[in-house]
């Protein structure tokens, strides 16, 4: 996947003044970290769909899994993947 951290990219950033400033060294930082955030989004987006996939699987698409609800058809069309009605998702 494109959108997954290169091997140099996971390297630490050098405390290295003479090659690399410390607002360069700091952009660096700010924009490993975004990297790092964006593969750990995906990772939650992929496992969220494959929990979906398993629910299609056993039976049990289309209904929330902790209170066992309908999922309403549009919220459904919106994300196919969502786990829980909002008053269980603010509980979790």
């Amino acid at each position: 996947m494109g959108d997954t951290i290169s091997a140099e990219s996971r390297k630490p950033v050098e405390l290295d003044q003479t090659s690399i400033g410390r607002l360069s060294r700091m952009d660096a930082l700010q924009g490993q970290a975004m990297q790092f955030e964006t593969e750990r989004r995906h990772g939650v987006e992929r496992q969220r769909i494959e929990a979906a996939l398993e629910r299609i699987e056993d039976g049990n698409f289309g209904y929330y899994i902790v209170c066992d609800e309908d999922i309403a058809i549009k919220r459904l069309e919106n994300d196919p993947s969502v786990p829980n009605c909002i008053d269980c998702q603010r509980h979790t």
